[in-house]
C-alpha cells in the first residue's frame, strides 16, 4: 500500500460505540463533552409574581438604605415584560424593598416644630406631668408662702408617689389639707388626721401626715421669725436663683451641699421629713434652682422670670 494511502486511513478518526448502539466519532463525542463542561451547571430559576409588598411600620433593603418618598404601592419591576421576575443568582432571592403604606405615614408637620424640652418629658408622659413642666416646674414661686409649703409637701410625697400621681390627685390634696393653709393645718387633730384614700390605697402615710401637721407648726413660727417663709427660702440663695445649665438630666444631682444645709437648718428648727433629697426636689419645683436643661425652651424663659419676680436686697 502507498505511503499516501496509510497517512489517509490514519487520519479517519476512530468510531467509537456508545451505549445506545450509535457509532460516534471520537473527535465529536469530545466536542460535545466539553461544551458541557463550559455551560456549567443549570442555574435555579425562581419567579417573583408581579405583586405589592406593603409594610405598616418599617422599610427594609437588602442593598439600599430605607426611604420613604417613593409612592405608596411599589411594584416589584419584571425582568422579562410578562409580569414576572426571574433571578438567576443560586436560588437567593434579589433584595425587596418593603415600602410603607400612605395610609400609615403621618403627614408632614404644619406650624412651628415642637418646642424641645427637657429629657424626662416624652411624648408618652402624662399630659398633666407635660403642663406642669412647662407652666410650674423652675418658676420662682416669691412672696406666696402657700404656695410653697404646698410645694414642699409634693416634694415629701415623691417618697410615696411619682410627679404625675400627685398631680393627678392635686385636688384631693388641696381639699385635704385646706389648700395648704399652714394655719388651718397647724390645727388638725387626731380625727382630721385619717388621710383619704385613693384606689384603696391611703393619700399619704400616717408619718407623713403627721409631719405635715408638724411643719405647718413650725412654718408658722418662721413666718413670724422672717416675715414670710419664702423670705426664710430665699435668703439660702441670696435672692438669686441658681442656674446650672446642664444639658443631659444624668447631671442632676439628687442632693447639693445647699440643699443639706437647707435641710439641717429646717430639721433644726423642728421640720420632720425634710432630708437633702426632699429639699432639693422642693429647690427645683419651687424656682430656687433653676434645673431646666439648657436645651429645653423653658430654661430661658424662667431666667427671664426670675429677673422680673426676684426682688433682691
Amino acid at each position: 500500500m502507498p505511503i499516501s494511502t496509510k497517512l489517509q486511513v490514519r487520519s479517519k478518526p476512530r468510531a467509537i460505540l456508545k451505549p445506545g448502539g450509535n457509532i460516534v466519532p471520537v473527535h465529536e463525542e469530545t466536542t460535545k463533552h466539553n461544551k458541557k463542561k463550559t455551560q456549567g451547571p443549570r442555574k435555579q430559576v425562581t419567579e417573583i409574581s408581579d405583586s405589592v409588598v406593603v409594610g405598616s411600620n418599617v422599610c427594609l433593603d437588602l442593598d439600599t438604605t430605607c426611604s420613604s418618598d417613593s409612592s405608596s404601592v411599589k411594584k416589584v419591576n419584571s425582568a422579562n415584560g410578562n409580569g414576572s421576575s426571574k433571578m438567576k443568582r443560586n436560588g437567593f432571592k434579589p433584595p425587596v424593598r418593603v415600602v410603607i403604606d400612605a395610609a400609615h405615614v403621618s403627614p408632614p408637620y404644619k406650624g412651628s416644630p415642637p418646642s424641645k424640652t427637657c429629657d424626662w418629658i416624652t411624648p408618652n408622659s402624662d399630659p398633666v406631668y407635660t403642663a406642669f413642666h412647662d407652666q410650674e416646674w423652675g418658676v420662682p414661686v416669691v412672696d406666696d408662702d402657700t404656695k410653697l409649703f404646698e410645694l414642699l409637701v409634693f416634694s415629701q410625697a415623691l417618697a410615696e408617689h411619682t410627679w404625675p400621681t400627685i398631680l393627678n390627685h392635686r385636688d384631693i390634696f388641696r381639699q385635704f389639707f385646706e389648700n395648704f393653709d399652714p394655719s388651718s393645718i397647724a390645727k388638725f387633730n387626731e380625727k382630721k388626721l385619717v388621710t383619704p384614700k385613693v384606689n384603696g390605697n391611703p393619700l399619704l402615710s400616717e408619718q407623713k401626715l403627721r409631719a405635715i401637721v408638724e411643719n405647718a407648726k413650725q412654718l408658722l413660727k418662721l413666718q413670724h421669725e422672717f416675715g414670710s417663709f419664702s423670705n426664710y427660702c430665699w435668703k439660702f440663695v441670696n435672692n438669686k436663683p441658681i442656674k446650672n445649665e446642664f444639658r443631659y438630666g444624668r447631671q442632676i444631682p439628687v442632693k447639693t451641699p445647699k440643699a443639706e444645709l437647707i435641710s439641717k437648718d429646717l430639721m433644726r428648727r423642728g421640720f420632720q421629713c425634710v432630708g437633702p433629697k426632699v429639699v432639693y426636689s422642693f429647690m427645683q419645683v419651687s424656682g430656687l434652682v433653676n434645673n431646666h436643661l439648657l436645651t429645653c425652651f423653658r430654661c430661658q424663659q424662667c431666667n427671664v422670670g426670675m429677673k422680673n419676680e426676684i426682688k433682691t436686697e
